[in-house]
């Protein structure tokens, strides 16, 4: 009873707060990343934990899977943490995301990685997939967390340009959120009540479009098998920037997929 009393009461702050984000998502994603002061572990991005303990769980997938001849793609980069990491065992590595701020960002925290470069690119949009091909030839790709904050027909058409960038040759890596309760018991894991909502939380509510999960459902109507080869999934532990008063790791449940053109 207690539980869903504190469930109750943060209802109505969650809709407070998720009111005010802009409906567009061009905009909301442009809004939010202008607003930023700082990033890392101890910042404002609620997502940018640059976490070596999250980044273990993918390391022997990409070494063992992605042809290190070919560029890869960091689709949803934000301020470039994971480009900047894949950028130490690959020799090309493209950033992209649909905000500009988050583009300057990435640029101006990046100026010591020269194989680390970013653009500017909706890879849901029409064309997206040519649009790279036609920059950097096939490539890898490597998405985490952004499946799982777009719609379903944003869903299928991002995989369809990623279908296009990564020709024969190339993969997708995908690591996404996939928490297993309804969306007020996942803010409460990270530490919301109905009385206080971490600032990092707070902001993300604000200005941006509401998470869903993306787990192994979701990946075979997103990646159909007459288009994809699932190579490996399982679950992998996403962690947030630390909101608790102990500043100790907070870890999602996520979902991992390995992908290969069919």
């Amino acid at each position: 009873m207690a539980k869903l009393w504190d469930r109750m009461q943060l209802l109505p702050t969650v809709a407070r707060l998720a009111s005010r984000a802009p409906r567009d998502p061009h905009q909301a994603w442009e809004r939010y990343w202008r607003g930023i002061r700082t990033t890392g572990t101890t910042g404002d991005v609620l997502w940018d934990a640059d976490s070596p303990a999250e980044r273990r769980q993918y390391a022997d997938l990409l070494l063992g899977h992605f042809d290190p001849a070919l560029p890869v793609v960091d689709v949803g980069c934000g301020n470039g943490t994971y480009t900047r990491w894949l950028a130490t065992d690959f020799p090309r590595v493209l950033g992209v995301d649909v905000s500009a701020g988050a583009i300057d960002r990435a640029r101006s925290e990046t100026a010591d990685t020269p194989n680390a470069e970013f653009a500017v690119v909706d890879v849901t949009a029409p064309g997206a997939g040519e649009l790279l091909v036609s920059r950097l030839g096939p490539a890898n790709v490597f998405v985490r967390g952004v499946f799982h904050v777009l719609k379903a027909d944003k869903q299928a058409a991002l995989a369809g340009n990623l279908r296009t960038l990564v020709e024969s040759r190339g993969r997708v890596f995908v690591a996404e959120t996939n928490f297993p309760g309804n969306s007020l018991d996942y803010l409460a894991e990270l530490g919301a009540t109905g009385r206080d909502v971490p600032p990092q939380l707070r902001r993300a509510l604000e200005n941006l479009p509401r998470p869903g999960r993306f787990g192994t459902p979701e990946r075979r109507s997103v990646f159909p098998d007459t288009d994809w080869q699932l190579i490996a999934e399982g679950p992998v532990g996403i962690e947030v920037v630390p909101m608790n008063d102990a500043r100790l790791p907070q870890r999602v449940p996520g979902y991992f997929a390995l992908l290969a053109g069919a």
